[in-house]
């Protein structure tokens, strides 16, 4: 995983390198647009296999996302990033894994996810082997026991942590491009409040 992480955070500062080279010929929008598809697209590429682990080993991919962010709005090698990180309403990267679990759970939830994930995962409601609790009729998930550190971050736990931690209305909806910008804000709130 350490090796991935170092692939994928070379690559990006390549890029960023690159396009620091040019960024006086460049606008902040054209700018933007192209930290977006160069960047933000490779860090968000499979970033939910990343749950679960510790912010030192994801520490690398947030400096990206800060040197990204010091690009687009022109700001030098030691300025604070946090309020630009805001004011273009970018997620922490921990917060980006969190909603690509989300988003793949709401899959899950509304039935158009493949059949691979949705077996990976069980519904509250599915399990008949204990007496009914009072959340089983509500939209929770069943999180298998692990008995290591590497099982809690596998989709089948990561996923419904994820997804039991998010307010009922939210686990209500059903149509995704709302789903995705409530959750978008709720995270944002989460992480900047």
């Amino acid at each position: 995983m350490q090796n991935h992480i170092s692939k994928v955070t070379q690559t990006c500062f390549y890029h960023i390198r690159r396009l620091k080279q040019v960024r006086n010929l460049l606008g902040p929008d054209v700018a933007a647009k192209l930290i977006v598809s160069l960047v933000f697209s490779r860090l968000d590429y499979c970033n939910a296999i990343l749950a679960g682990l510790p912010r030192s080993t994801i520490a690398p991919r947030q400096r990206v996302q800060n040197a990204a962010a010091r690009l687009v709005a022109r700001l030098g090698p030691y300025d604070h990033v946090s309020a630009t990180l805001k004011d273009r309403h970018l997620l922490p990267i921990e917060q980006r894994i969190v909603f690509k679990l989300c988003v793949l759970m709401h899959q899950v939830h509304i039935g158009l996810a493949p059949s691979c994930l949705r077996e990976c995962v069980t519904a509250s409601d599915d399990v008949t082997s204990r007496p009914r609790l009072r959340f089983t009729s509500s939209q929770r998930y069943e999180r298998p026991h692990m008995r290591l550190k590497f099982g809690e971050r596998s989709f089948s736990s990561a996923g419904p942590r994820a997804w039991n931690s998010l307010p009922s209305s939210l686990q209500e909806l059903t149509d995704t491009k709302t789903f995705r910008c409530k959750l978008k804000t709720f995270l944002f709130q989460q992480a900047y409040n």
